[in-house]
């Protein structure tokens, strides 16, 4: 089972493992401030810090189930407070 690191930085194939949603919605989610903000490594790199996914992770867990099921892309209706 694929899980996030306590610290360091995850890429993207690694986190939508873990949050089932498409590339085209998460780069929207991050764009409005839903999603956390990626880190350039090097400039083909892109990671986002593991504790930020781990957040993030805890705060749609806390959700009700239907909240989570419907559309996870629309799930966090307000930008992530940084």
């Amino acid at each position: 089972m694929n899980t996030i690191p306590e610290t360091g930085f995850v890429r993207l194939p690694e986190v939508l493992n873990v949050i089932p949603i498409g590339k085209t919605c998460w780069w929207e989610g991050v764009k409005s401030g839903r999603f956390p903000k990626p880190v350039k490594l090097s400039a083909r790199c892109t990671a986002w810090r593991a504790e930020d996914i781990r957040e993030l992770i805890s705060e749609l867990s806390k959700r009700k189930p239907f909240q989570t099921r419907k559309r996870l892309g629309e799930a966090l209706t307000k930008p992530r407070a940084n």
